[in-house]
C-alpha cells in the first residue's frame, strides 16, 4: 500500500523508512507484466498496478507514464522473452521454430497478440527479431520481398492468437455454436457443412482433442503460409527476381 500518512497531517513516509525497495521505472514493469500474466493486458488498471508496487498511480506517471505507456512497455518486454532460433537452420525451420515459441509466449500474455497485430512493438524492441528473420529470408533468397514475407508471417501468427485469446473469453458462445454444427453431421445436402458437422462432433467428444484444437490451427497456418512462401521463392528463382539473393 501506499506509504502515506494521508488525513494525520504528517509528511509521508519515504519508500526507505517503510522497509520498501525503491520504486523504478523497471519494476513498475515487471509489475505490469505479471498481472499481464495473470488477467491480461486489458483486464488491469493503473490504480491496481499502483497498489502492486505500493505506490500512488501519480508514481506510475512520473516513472513510465500513462497507461498506454505502460502497456507499451509491457509489449515490449513480453517481445524480448522471445528466443531466436539457431540461424544456421534452413529457413522454413527456422520460422516453424520461431512462430511456435512465440505462440507459448504471447499465449503467457494474454492481449499482447492483439496490440501486436494492430501497432507492432517498438523499434528497440522489435529491431532484434526483425534483423535476424529478415536477415534468414534473404539468405533464403526473397530478396526484396523479404519485409512482405517477414510480416505475412508475423502479422498471421499473431493474429491467430488474439483470435484464441479473445475467444477464451467467450467459452459459452462456443460450446453452443459448436454444438450447433456438429447437428448438421448427417446432412447429405449439406456436403461442406456435414464435413464441418463431424469434425466438430469428433471436438466435442475427445477432450485432448478439443485443448490442442487452437494449437493445431496455429499450426496449419503456419505451415500453408511457408507452403506459398516457398512457392513463391521457386517462382523468384525461375525469373530471377529483382533483388534475389540465393541460387
Amino acid at each position: 500500500m501506499p506509504t502515506s500518512s494521508s488525513g494525520t497531517g504528517q509528511r509521508p513516509r519515504s519508500r526507505a523508512a517503510a522497509g520498501l525497495p525503491a520504486l523504478t521505472a523497471d519494476r513498475i514493469i515487471t509489475a505490469a507484466t505479471t498481472l499481464t500474466g495473470e488477467r491480461g493486458l486489458d483486464n488491469w488498471t493503473l490504480r491496481e498496478l499502483a497498489r502492486a508496487v505500493e505506490a500512488y498511480p501519480a508514481v506510475i506517471y512520473h516513472h513510465v507514464g500513462d497507461r498506454d505507456a505502460v502497456v507499451n512497455a509491457v509489449v515490449d518486454r513480453v517481445v524480448g522473452l522471445l528466443e531466436l532460433p539457431d540461424p544456421e537452420l534452413p529457413w522454413q525451420d527456422w520460422f516453424t521454430e520461431l512462430l511456435a515459441s512465440l505462440r507459448a509466449v504471447l499465449r503467457s500474455y494474454p492481449g499482447c497478440a492483439r496490440r501486436l497485430a494492430l501497432f507492432g512493438p517498438s523499434v528497440k524492441a522489435a529491431t532484434r527479431s526483425i534483423d535476424a528473420g529478415i536477415g534468414v529470408l534473404l539468405k533464403a533468397g526473397f530478396g526484396r520481398e523479404s519485409p512482405m514475407a517477414y510480416n505475412l508471417l508475423l502479422m498471421t501468427a499473431c493474429q491467430f492468437v488474439a483470435m484464441e485469446d479473445d475467444r477464451d473469453g467467450a467459452l459459452a458462445i462456443r460450446i453452443d455454436n459448436t454444438e450447433e454444427y456438429a447437428t448438421y453431421r448427417e446432412r447429405a445436402d449439406l456436403p461442406g457443412m456435414a464435413e464441418l458437422g463431424a469434425a466438430m462432433h469428433d471436438l466435442m467428444g475427445d477432450p485432448d482433442l478439443a485443448a490442442g484444437y487452437y494449437a493445431q490451427v496455429y499450426d496449419y497456418a503456419v505451415r500453408r503460409c511457408l507452403d506459398g512462401l516457398a512457392h513463391r521463392l521457386e517462382e523468384l528463382r525461375e525469373s530471377g527476381g529483382e533483388g534475389l539473393t540465393a541460387t
